[in-house]
């Protein structure tokens, strides 16, 4: 890679969404953002950490939002940065030697767009079905929806997502400037909508999290819908993905909901 391809982006900044202390990475492209400052109290934040409670901020969303809110708060606030990226303390984008450099998130932005992770497959479910065995269905029902009102543009590619056995997912990206700035006003200009009129008072903790959980789902719908050009890079996962767990779990809430349907 040359040192041009790197320059062009010198201003890169790359959030890490983190609710506790944890190693951060040393690359200076890296920000560690201390999320749910607002509920959490200034002794909770580790020393050197940003917090999602300064300037404009959603931080008290934070429970139902999860890492959206260090997302918001980059939008808003890093206005110095010719592109962002959002990551998590214990997942990251991997690099030859660990976790990515801002040099190889660079290059590999040169090119394109955006910067994904590589696609999760499913295999037997859709990302419709995976979600509503998982979760709550009127949470995307609601969202296609508003996006018929609001963003009738994006409705093909929202039923196309829906329809795909395989998606981008963890809200992890990193994006050109501009590019950024217009998935975040379309993004939570969505997401403000559905908190409006979505009832969530019988919801689980776990499942109050929707908004994160649909955004995950709203970043292949925004790519497509522009046509943005995107590279995807391997998720380096710092700790355990207790893969045996997830899946009994995930089975559970499936039939749990089959039966309850009748």
């Amino acid at each position: 890679m040359g040192l041009s391809t790197f320059d062009a982006y010198k201003h890169l900044q790359v959030v890490v969404a983190t609710h506790k202390a944890y190693a951060m990475p040393a690359d200076a492209v890296y920000l560690p953002v201390f999320v749910g400052a607002a509920l959490s109290g200034v002794a909770a934040v580790p020393p050197g950490f940003a917090r999602d409670d300064g300037g404009e901020n959603i931080s008290a969303k934070n429970k139902g939002w999860c890492e959206l809110t260090a997302l918001y708060w980059a939008w808003k606030n890093l206005k110095g940065a010719e592109a962002i990226g959002l990551v998590h303390y214990r997942r990251h984008f991997k690099g030859r030697r660990g976790v990515a450099s801002g040099a190889e998130l660079c290059a590999a932005l040169a090119s394109v767009n955006v910067l994904l992770p590589k696609k999760r497959n499913y295999f037997i479910e859709t990302t419709y079905s995976q979600y509503v065995h998982a979760h709550h269905a009127a949470d995307l029902d609601e969202t296609r929806t508003i996006l018929a009102e609001r963003h009738p543009d994006c409705l093909a590619a929202f039923d196309a997502v829906m329809k795909s056995t395989s998606g981008h997912r963890f809200n992890m990206m990193v994006m050109k400037r501009p590019v950024f700035d217009g998935y975040c006003t379309w993004l939570f200009d969505i997401l403000s909508e559905l908190e409006r009129r979505l009832d969530v008072s019988s919801y689980s903790e776990y499942d109050k999290r929707v908004f994160g959980f649909v955004a995950e789902r709203l970043l292949d719908v925004y790519v497509r819908t522009k046509g943005l050009t995107f590279a995807e890079l391997t998720v380096r996962h710092l700790e355990s993905q207790r893969w045996p767990r997830k899946i009994v779990a995930f089975l559970r809430r499936k039939f749990a909901r089959k039966i309850a349907a009748g």
